[in-house]
């Protein structure tokens, strides 16, 4: 019926009518066609969040009072909850805070891999698992599309690095994208029905993204079964005939003048000259149709959902998502805090520091955002709270005159002098946190990264942490052994000069707007942590499969000579020791395991087990199962469970393992199979840690 509505609504349109709903007519929208009911198809930023309104040309907000969000976690904190129902709730507000704003594509979830723990955009990327990856974004594209909004899974596909996105070429095998940098995408295309696919601005293996006959044609329409909106990342088209013979529907950019895009007055012209067949147009306007139809933006709009932002639920269900996501790295009988302790010292930019506008396209005008000393203070009420800076993070330079009028001398005069007052500022902050911290038995330091570092378009130069917050942790740590260390970062950086001494550090990606409220309760024991890294915190950065092979981030060309030994894979495989592996996460309470059994149910293992809260937390722990082919080969993860249990309680849980546990890549069938044979089995709450082995035949 729909198909029959869209072929007739195709005969009505005109060439240059269907141009325009192909290109943007705006930095968010393209152009409707008013005589047949076809409206314009309004976008928004929204990996964190419904971004703030921009003018329709310019990159100018409106300073509208109505467009403030609910901010919510970055995606590396999203799945270090490895709860599937808090990725869909993630989706729910997301879609409900989009629909409400009257948007009809939400550019999320991103979902590209962490190849490297220097990617600029890891705060927003899941894992660099794709099981983990692959089944939280299939929740959040369904939570979406509850709303009547299309979902958009970027940035399709090897999007890992920012250094030279534009036009870096990522050589990657095939073999390797099925297993590896498809999976997430497949799963939200094959397995949560999404509605919408953008691609990435690199070249994969010498073909643009965007015009990628292979990648778009083959793979993502053919094979998959995709027959809804692909749309441009902004700016990453650069030929009209190449881009409209690949299955490439909307260009969208980043300048005005869009009759100039490659697939406005350009495409026009090549059609009307006989170079390009109108065919692929129509293709393009069909698939456009069918996402409006699916979003009842077309057809069925009176009931087209209404939407919601800003409501109570949406705010419980941030901070339910940011409290589940904090992971607990170690912990020597420091933590939790007494909530009655008579004075407490903070340090650290990091805990007044907000983080929601900046960051990239992942910026967000939040409603409010609550960092950590506001939190604490909102939890423990009159309490003595002494808090220093500890680290001093300088603010960009601006000077009345523009940097081109100034001689080279007087660039480096101005340098100098405001490398020397960084310095004298870096001294004066630690030497106050320093001092106090002898004098305070409780003393909480929050470090880490921000959004000069965390953010789109650059890439970290090393895994160091700024603004020499290694010294300041060490001396504060030698003032005071028990100090409390919480690291905020998209991704892994180098603890290697204090680790060892901590007796407690918590880690968080970026938490949204109840960051503060969410670490207070898990710092002053309201709640116990249950977050378990989804990436491999490693001692150095040549551990990583990436950098050891000197591939990121490459030149013109980046070879992923790694291939599938990505993450926790290459650590196993190389044998090379992390310093937190991938799963791992503490928890205030402790668990007991007995009774594994495994039974196979036509092509599916089930995997039995009890397990018991035996501490003194109501807590959760998350199990793991990994599956390990052949002798030699590293052991991956293919399925998982979150169990809740009150302190006491025990419970009879089962996983199940399916046929794609079993399947790997054939390149010459061009199809995952099942391959034959025995196969080891591994259960544990970490990677390393495995608490039961056993063999299956499959």
């Amino acid at each position: 019926m729909i198909e029959k509505k869209i072929e007739a609504i195709l005969k009505e349109l005109t060439l240059e009518e269907k141009i325009g709903m192909i290109h943007g007519s705006g930095l968010f929208r393209t152009a409707g066609v008013e005589r047949l009911g076809i409206k314009p198809l309004y976008f928004s930023d929204g990996p964190m969040g419904v971004r703030e309104e921009f003018q329709n040309d310019k990159w100018i907000p409106l300073n509208r009072g109505d467009d403030r969000g609910t901010y919510l976690p970055g995606g590396s904190a999203i799945a270090c909850t490895w709860n599937p129902s808090l990725a869909h709730k993630y989706g729910q507000i997301l879609g409900r805070e989009a629909r409400a704003r009257g948007k009809d594509v939400i550019l999320a979830p991103s979902i590209n891999i962490i190849r490297s723990p220097l990617c600029g955009r890891n705060f927003e990327y899941l894992s660099e698992d794709p099981q983990l990856a692959g089944s939280l974004a299939a929740e959040m594209v369904k939570g979406i599309q509850e709303s009547d909004v299309a979902a958009c899974a970027k940035h399709f596909v090897a999007n890992n690095q920012e250094t030279n996105r534009l036009h870096v070429d990522a050589i990657v095998s095939e073999k390797t994208l099925h297993e590896i940098y498809f999976k997430a995408f497949r799963d939200v295309a094959t397995k949560a029905g999404i509605l919408a696919v953008m691609t990435a601005y690199n070249k994969l293996n010498g073909e643009y993204c965007s015009h990628g006959k292979w990648l778009l044609n083959e793979i993502l329409r053919k094979e998959w079964g995709f027959k809804y909106l692909t749309v441009s990342d902004w700016g990453a088209v650069h030929d009209s005939k190449e881009a409209a013979e690949a299955a490439l529907d909307v260009e969208m950019s980043v300048t005005s003048g869009f009759e100039n895009y490659h697939f406005a007055m350009p495409l026009l012209e090549k059609i009307k000259k006989g170079e390009i067949s109108e065919t692929h147009i129509d293709e393009k306007v069909r698939n456009i149709l069918r996402t409006m139809f699916a979003i009842k933006k077309l057809g069925d709009t009176e009931n087209r959902k209404k939407g919601a932002y800003n409501d109570r639920e949406h705010r419980a269900g941030a901070y339910e998502i940011a409290l589940e996501s904090i992971v607990l790295l170690k912990n020597e009988g420091v933590l939790p805090l007494s909530k009655n302790l008579k004075k407490l010292l903070v340090i650290g930019d990091n805990a007044t520091r907000l983080h929601a506008h900046k960051g990239g396209s992942a910026e967000i005008k939040a409603l409010y955002e609550i960092p950590p000393l506001l939190g604490i203070r909102n939890r423990l009420g009159d309490l003595e709270i002494r808090y220093a800076r500890g680290y001093y993070v300088p603010e960009k330079e601006t000077s009345a005159r523009h940097w081109q009028e100034l001689s080279l001398e007087e660039r480096t005069e101005m340098e100098n002098r405001l490398n020397e007052e960084i310095k004298a500022k870096q001294r004066e902050y630690l030497e106050e946190a320093v001092a106090l911290a002898k004098d305070y038995e409780h003393v909480l330091v929050f470090a880490g990264l921000n959004r000069e570092h965390d953010v789109e378009g650059a890439d970290r130069k090393d895994m160091r942490l700024p603004y020499g917050q290694d010294e300041l942790i060490s001396e504060v740590l030698k003032a005071n052994p028990n100090a409390v260390i919480h690291i905020l970062s998209g991704s892994a950086v180098d603890m290697s000069a204090w680790h060892g001494r901590a007796k407690a550090i918590l880690w968080s990606g970026y938490l949204g707007m109840e960051t503060g409220n969410a670490l207070a309760d898990v710092i002053f024991g309201n709640a116990s942590p249950s977050g378990k890294l989804a990436q491999t915190f490693a001692y150095a950065l040549e551990d990583y499969s990436s950098h050891a092979i000197g591939e990121f981030p490459g030149g013109k060309r980046v070879l992923y000579r790694e291939e599938e030994l990505v993450g926790y894979r290459h650590f196993l495989k190389n044998k090379v020791k992390p310093l937190f592996s991938f799963g791992h996460g503490l928890s205030y309470s402790e668990f007991s395991f007995s009774g594994f059994t495994h039974e196979k149910e036509g092509n599916l293992f089930r995997f039995r087990f009890n397990i018991k809260n035996i501490g003194s937390f109501d807590a959760a722990e998350t199990v793991q199962v990994y599956v390990q082919s052949e002798e030699g080969e590293p052991r991956v993860l293919k399925a998982y469970k979150k169990i809740f249990l009150k302190r006491g309680e025990e419970k009879q849980a089962s996983i199940i393992l399916d046929e794609d546990a079993f399947s790997r890549y054939d390149e010459e069938a061009k199809r995952f199979a099942v391959k034959k044979g025995q196969y080891r089995i591994f259960i544990g709450t970490s990677v390393e840690n495995i608490i039961y082995r056993t063999e299956i035949e499959v």
